[in-house]
């Protein structure tokens, strides 16, 4: 590896690990003391917290570095880690340099979280925020611009001034490049996957969770360059795949590792997905809630936290295998996550009927033994070979 790619990669790394937010805090002194604000996984308007003037700070668990001992009082043994593991964050006093918390529509266990949040910290601001159900941009479209528009006069009582128009215009041109810069890493991955290893890439993406968004496209940009100029990473024999399932709860990054030493170039996932949502440009002319808005009716991503009353679920993910030249699919998602999982049978019954092999396994963010995952990745990678020659 190069000294700047070398660099890039350490950086995003510490960022990964860094679960006491202390970029945070430093932003914000760097900053007079502006507020920062938290959200959780999948999908939130950052261009409304970013307009605002404060940091947008993405949430995801304690991803493994933290032991959870009071988290355990709020919630079940038999749902995901990640809820568990954010109330252990905020009680060990981890999150207290955030002044608000967003908690987007994902399922019933988010909504109890952001409910909990209230009871646990009554003195921060917290909302859940609703998404539609309905896509007719007449009906979905104008509740959700309602909720925007609830969401932007909240946050700018917050930050102690009214975000206008122009400040949110200017902060979705942020986002869309930064989108794009995203887009460029999807691209190298699908075309090279030598060049961008998914762990790499995993902590890249990461990174945007804390950085301001100006900073983290020009980190992703930085290795997409510094990825294409390694002269030291050669092509090896392995299946490409694509990974799905994990669009909340994070995988542990040894487990990404994991499949690519087994045998597996990661060439496209669901982890931060949020960080992709939506898909291409918002339009920075007109109004700007109605952009946001518009952008999210029409162009979602498929995901199982996207409710979608019509339609083959399977389609989305056939087209994702076949853009990315992809010859298998490996679900692997959370423990108890249900959109996830009830969705998953879906999915596999669509990739049967056009022949598509698919392996699936189970984590939870704290997951510390690999070695069952990496033999059953390293068999479904000798799998693909040896249909691809038959």
């Amino acid at each position: 590896m190069s000294a700047g790619l070398d660099a890039i990669v350490e950086r995003a790394d510490a960022l990964y690990h860094d679960i006491d937010l202390t970029c945070v805090k430093q932003w914000r002194e760097a900053h007079g003391g502006a507020r920062a604000v938290g959200y959780m996984p999948i999908y939130v308007p950052r261009e409304i917290i970013d307009a605002a003037g404060m940091l947008p700070v993405g949430i995801m668990g304690g991803r493994g570095q933290i032991e959870i001992i009071r988290g355990d009082a709020w919630f079940q043994s038999y749902i995901c880690q990640i809820p568990r593991s954010t109330i252990e964050l905020a009680l060990t006093g981890r999150l207290d340099c955030l002044d608000g918390f967003l908690f987007p529509s994902i399922c019933d266990v988010i909504r109890n979280l952001s409910g909990m949040w209230r009871v646990l910290f009554p003195q921060k601001y917290t909302r859940y925020l609703d998404v539609p159900q309905n896509f007719d941009p007449a009906v979905g479209g104008r509740f959700f611009a309602h909720e925007l528009g609830g969401l932007r006069d909240d946050l700018g009582k917050l930050a102690g001034r009214a975000i206008s128009d122009d400040d949110l215009r200017a902060s979705i041109a942020r986002y869309n490049e930064n989108r794009r810069a995203i887009e460029e890493l999807i691209a190298l991955r699908a075309e090279a996957p030598h060049r961008a290893p998914a762990w790499e890439a995993y902590l890249i993406l990461y990174a945007g969770n804390l950085l301001p968004v100006e900073e983290h496209t020009a980190m992703v940009r930085d290795y997409v360059a510094a990825a294409k100029a390694a002269t030291d990473r050669a092509p090896r024999d392995q299946a490409r795949v694509v990974m799905l399932g994990s669009f909340c709860e994070q995988p542990p990054l040894m487990l990404v590792k994991t499949l690519e030493r087994a045998g597996c170039y990661v060439v496209w996932d669901d982890t931060a997905l949020g960080r992709r949502w939506p898909q291409g440009d918002v339009a920075t002319d007109g109004d700007p809630i109605v952009a946001l808005s518009d952008a999210f009716i029409s162009r979602s991503p498929a995901t199982a936290a996207k409710y979608q009353p019509e339609g083959d679920r399977g389609e989305p993910l056939v087209q994702i295998v076949k853009r990315s030249r992809a010859e298998g699919v490996v679900f692997g998602a959370p423990s108890f996550c249900d959109p996830a999982l009830l969705d998953q049978p879906m999915l596999q019954d669509a990739l049967d009927k056009v022949g598509i092999p698919w392996t699936a396994f189970k984590y939870a963010e704290n997951l510390g033994q690999f070695q069952v995952i990496r033999e059953q990745a390293g068999t479904f990678a000798d799998s693909i070979r040896l249909w691809g020659e038959a």
